[in-house]
C-alpha cells in the first residue's frame, strides 16, 4: 500500500480556532510513524494536476473564482466555514492530485491500496461552490479521472464522514457509472442533496446519538446491496472520521472498531468486483487522538 501526502498540506491556513487545522495532519503522520504503519507503506508525493482534470468536475467560473480569491498574504473567508490562504489552492490541487495519483497506482501497478493523507478535505465542494472547509472535490475529480482509463466502466465512491457528501453527489449525480454511497448524521450540516432519490445515489441518514450497531445495520442494508448491484471496477473512499464518539463536531458514537468494520466491508466489495482496488482519501475528523487511532484502524484493514 502507498500513502500519498505532501508538506504543502500543512501550509493551508485557516482562522485561529478552526477545527480543520494543520495539526490534524501533523499529529496523524506522527502517530502513523510511531505505529510503524508509515514504515510499512511507502510515502509518495503527488505533483500538480491539470486544469482539465479540475474542470471535469467544476465549472470554469468556479476555478477562476478560486484563483481570484486566493490572497497574496494572510487568509480570507469564502464563507463562514471555509478559508483560503496564499498557499491553499496549491494544497487543494495537490490533494486532488494525490487521489488521482492513487488511482493511477492501483490501475497501472501491482499496488492495489492507497491512502491519501491530505488537507483541505473535498467532499463538500460542489460543481460551482466551495463550502464546509472544502475547495476542490478530490474524490469526484479522481472518479472522473478513473473513468478515462479504458478498463474502468463503473466506479463507486463510499463516504462515511459524519457530514453528507453533498459536493460529491452534486458532481456525480448525473453520471450513472458512478455510484455515491454516503452515510451521515441527519438532520445536520450541510442539509443539501441528502434526499435525492436515484439509482446511483445511496443516502444513508443516521440519527444523532446512534452507535456502532445502528451504523453497521444501516450500511449493511443500504450500501452493500447497492454496491453488489453496481459491481464497481474501482472503489474510492471519502474517509471521514468525525462520526467518532469523541469528535467535537457531531453526535454519532462510533469507535475505531466501527471504522475497521466498515473498511472491511469496503475491502470485501473491492475484492469481489474491483480486483481489490481501493483508493481512500482523508475527509473529516477533528479530535486529534481519535482521528489518529481511527485512521490507524482503517489502514490496518486496507493493508
Amino acid at each position: 500500500m502507498h500513502i500519498y501526502t505532501h508538506p504543502e498540506f500543512i501550509h493551508h491556513e485557516v482562522a485561529a480556532g478552526h477545527p480543520e487545522r494543520p495539526e490534524r495532519l501533523s499529529h496523524l503522520m506522527a502517530h502513523l510513524e510511531r505505529e510503524g504503519i508509515a514504515a510499512d507503506c511507502p510515502l509518495r508525493e503527488p505533483t500538480d494536476l491539470t486544469d482539465a482534470q479540475i474542470l471535469a468536475a467544476h465549472t470554469p467560473e468556479y476555478l477562476r473564482f478560486l484563483q481570484r480569491s486566493e490572497p497574496t498574504e494572510g487568509i480570507v473567508p469564502l464563507d463562514p466555514d471555509t478559508w483560503m490562504g496564499e498557499r491553499s489552492l496549491g494544497a487543494a490541487r495537490l490533494a486532488a492530485s494525490a487521489v488521482c495519483s492513487g488511482v493511477d497506482d492501483v490501475l497501472k501497478t501491482a499496488i492495489n491500496r492507497v491512502f491519501c493523507a491530505v488537507r483541505p478535505p473535498g467532499h463538500h465542494a460542489e460543481v460551482g461552490s466551495a463550502m464546509g472547509f472544502c475547495l476542490l472535490n478530490s474524490v469526484a475529480i479522481a472518479a472522473l479521472h478513473a473513468l478515462e482509463h479504458p478498463d474502468i466502466e463503473r466506479v463507486a465512491i463510499v463516504d462515511f464522514d459524519v457530514h453528507h457528501g453533498n459536493g460529491t453527489v452534486d458532481i456525480c449525480k448525473d453520471r450513472a457509472e458512478i455510484m455515491v454511497c454516503s452515510s451521515f448524521q441527519h438532520p445536520y450540516y450541510p442539509n443539501r442533496l441528502d434526499n435525492l432519490e436515484q439509482a446511483n445515489i445511496v443516502n444513508t441518514p443516521l440519527e444523532a446519538g446512534c452507535d456502532g450497531n445502528d451504523f453497521r445495520r444501516a450500511i449493511s442494508t443500504s450500501w452493500l446491496p447497492a454496491l453488489e448491484q453496481h459491481q464497481p471496477d474501482l472503489v474510492l473512499v471519502s474517509a471521514g472520521f468525525d462520526a467518532h464518539q469523541a469528535d467535537p463536531l457531531a453526535a454519532i458514537n462510533l469507535t475505531e472498531d466501527d471504522f475497521g468494520w466498515v473498511t472491511q466491508q469496503i475491502v470485501d466489495v473491492a475484492t469481489q468486483f474491483s480486483q481489490g482496488r481501493v483508493v481512500s482519501t482523508l475527509e473529516g475528523g477533528y479530535d486529534l487522538d481519535a482521528l489518529a487511532r481511527s485512521v490507524s484502524a482503517h489502514l490496518q484493514v486496507l493493508m
